[in-house]
Order: structure tokens, then sequence, then C-alpha cells
């Protein structure tokens, strides 16, 4: 009985501590990273009939291009979810319409599998037309859903063939969807059309463009902007500021995005505390042609529209972005009931661009806004004041300097007036 009671009560405690083992094995996998947060990438490949040129370094632009990815996959950090999408690989006939449809998503964005990747790209072969456009668009629905950063990759050696898709009109379409999904492009040949396509496709999404034509640069630039994809970044928040103040959106501390039209008002509410100060600025992208002459303003406004204080940026000549900002500290509360208390302080973005007859206004320009709340600076000579920000005390002293001038303009005529009568 002896011998059955500890056999009996040994088998418990093995059950137990299997349980137990069970039970803590649950929490360990629960701390795996989530592939639903990891940074996503696919690479956008040129398969068309012109990669057959042999000018990188002696071979082909698509053998070059292969032996980059072959590089790129095996240097792709773990944390990063990788996708392959060609254009131009599988079509060699003349049909326009079957040509521009030739995009596929080659390797799904997911969990790398080094060897099934590698295998995948060895069987590619330059075949057809340039579908830029379509491939981009194929490559954004690759990329969906998440709230992880979001990166394209795309490497060609031509510009677009499959027009009046505009590449750069699908790359502004992607980035007013709000989704904060970068487009880096890579030129292979050094040509002047082809790098204002890229450029203009690039700068539409805040991404870059790099002529490349020498394998090892290749690698090394896809290898670069693959790791950029695993840096922790933050994420703009997408807003749509309102034609007025009072149905601007409320803001708290934070980077925003938006779009602005050409010469388009745009009001945005942040609440301040006393003995808080607001910090604003902005950017605005012309990721179109404009004319020369351009200007941004940001105001800071009351409810009743009395001006605060106002930052301005102008310039002339090309320019990729202009940026301006503004601060505002407001003073402490007077009594304990006006602590708590917040003013609404209304931010007004305006902009002076104009562009020829030619650009297309639609859709609105990049913005950038970032919204910062800190506590005010003990230095009050450091801040805005009287609504005209660091620069009232000259205005007032211009006033007493006019008020000493006329007054001793008035004493010098009285006085020749008296000397005139005498003599």
């Amino acid at each position: 009985m002896i011998t059955t009671k500890r056999l009996r009560t040994g088998v418990g405690l093995l059950l137990a501590t299997l349980a137990a083992g069970i039970g803590t094995a649950v929490p360990a996998a629960a701390d795996e990273p989530s592939t639903a947060s990891s940074p996503k990438v696919e690479l956008v490949l040129d398969v068309s009939g012109s990669m057959r040129t042999r000018d990188i370094d002696g071979e082909s632009r698509m053998s070059a291009a292969k032996q980059a990815f072959n590089d790129v996959l095996d240097a792709v950090p773990e944390e990063v979810q990788l996708g392959i999408r060609t254009l131009g690989a599988d079509y060699p006939g003349d049909d326009r319409k079957v040509g521009c449809k030739d995009t596929k998503q080659l390797y799904p964005v997911g969990p790398l599998d080094r060897t099934d990747a590698k295998t995948a790209v060895a069987t590619l072969a330059p075949t057809g037309w340039t579908p830029i456009g379509p491939a981009l668009l194929g490559a954004a629905d690759d990329l969906d859903g998440g709230e992880s950063t979001r990166r394209i990759v795309l490497i060609t050696d031509g510009e677009d063939t499959c027009g009046p898709l505009d590449p750069c009109e699908v790359a502004r379409d992607i980035a007013a969807r709000g989704v904060h999904l970068v487009i880096d492009t890579l030129g292979l040949v050094p040509n002047a059309k082809i790098r204002q396509q890229l450029t203009c496709i690039a700068e539409a999404t805040g991404g870059t463009y790099t002529a490349v034509q020498h394998k090892e640069d290749l690698s090394h630039r896809v290898t670069q902007l693959v790791d950029r994809a695993a840096e922790p970044v933050v994420t703009p928040v997408a807003t749509e500021g309102a034609a007025s103040c009072a149905k601007a959106p409320e803001l708290a501390a934070g980077l925003y995005t938006d779009r602005a039209k050409l010469g388009e008002h745009h009001w945005y509410r942040v609440n301040v505390l006393p003995g808080q100060e607001l910090r604003a600025s902005v950017s605005v992208s012309a990721d179109r042609a404009v004319n020369p002459d351009y200007g941004v303003l940001l105001r800071a406004v009351t409810v009743h529209g009395r001006e605060i204080v106002r930052g301005s940026e102008s310039g002339t000549g090309r320019t990729d972005a202009i940026s301006t900002g503004l601060r505002y500290p407001k003073g402490e509360a007077r009594d304990d009931a006006d602590a708590g208390t917040a003013e609404a302080v209304c931010l007004q973005l305006s902009d002076s661009f104009s562009s020829p007859t030619s650009a297309k206004t639609g859709p609105g320009m990049p913005v950038e806004l970032t919204i910062d709340v800190v506590d005010s600076p003990d230095d009050a000579a450091d801040a805005a004041a009287f609504g005209l920000g660091r620069g009232w005390w000259f205005l007032g002293l211009m006033l007493l300097a006019g008020l000493l001038a006329g007054l001793l303009f008035g004493w010098i005529s009285r006085w020749r007036v008296a000397v005139w009568r005498t003599n």
C-alpha cells in the first residue's frame, strides 16, 4: 500500500510539474515579437527587356541586380518582413494593354526564407515592358495592413513605358493615403529623364533617389535602405486641417502629416495650459514644378482672431522643402481657479506657392507639422510677448523716437517763426 501511495504521489508531482511547465511556456511564446508590428519592405525589380544590356562592370544589368539581391537577402535583419515584386518579367509581346499589366509578386511579404527567395530571383529573365506605375500600386497593396513602417525599394533602368498612368502621380496618391509608406528609387542608367521621374517618385513620399552604375554600389545601397526600415521611427499621424479656426482639429503633442493645395489655408487647434509653451514647426514639400518665388506662413492666433505670434520663410529658385516655426509661452495663472484652464490656440498654415498652368494642383503638397508643449522658459525675454513676438520692444522704441522727433521738430519750427517775426 505504501508503495502504491508513493507511486501515486510521484505521478501526481510529475503531472503537476508538467502542468507548471506548460503554464509557463505560454507567456514565453507571447513574448516573441509579433509580425504585425514588424517593419515591411518590398523590393520592386525591373525585369524589362532593356535589363539585358551589358554596361555594369562588364555584366548585364540583370546579372548585377540578381547579385545585389542575393547580397541583400543574406543581410536582411530578422525583424524585417521582406517581399519581392517584379515588373516586365513575363510578357514578351507587343500588346501594350497586356504588357502594362505585367507585374506580379515574386515572393510574398513576410518572414524571410532566404533559400526560397534566392531561388525565385534566380529564375528571372529580362522580358517585356516597364509598367512602373502599376507595379507601385501593387507593391502598396502588398504592404497594406498593420501599423509598422513600410518601404518600397524600386530598382529600374528606364522610365515608365505605360502612360498615361504617371508613376509620379501614383506616388503622390500613395502618399496621400497617410500610411507613411516611403518609396526609394535606384536608377541604373545616368539619363536626365529617368532621373527626373525617379526623383519625383521618391520626393512625393519622402524617399530618396540614387544613381547606381556599379554592382558593389547597388548591393550597398539596397542593403542600407532595408536596414533603415528596421530603425525605430516616429510614425506621423495623418490629419486634415480645417478651413476655419472654429472647425479645426484638436492636436496634442506629436508629428502630423497633411496635404495642402497651392494657396490653401489650413487651421489646427492646440490647448496650452498656464505655465506651458507651445512650439510648432511646419515643413511643406514642393513635390511638383512650382514657380520660383514662394513662401510659407505659420500663425498662432486666439479663437477671437487676435494674432499672438507668427513664423514665416520665403525663397526663390528650386527647393525640396521649406520650413518655419514659432514659439508661444503662456504666462502663469493669476490664481488657482485659472491654473487648470487651457487656452485654445489656433494655428493657421498658408503658403504662396504657385505653379505653371501645366502642373496639377491635386493632391495637395505634403505637409509635416510638429507640435510640442513644454514648460515655459524662466527667461521671459526669450519668448513672445504682447502678441508681437520678440520684436515688440523695437516697435516701442521706434514709437518713442518718433514722438521725440515730432516734439523737437515742432519746437524748432516755432523758434524759427518767432525769430522771423522778430526780424
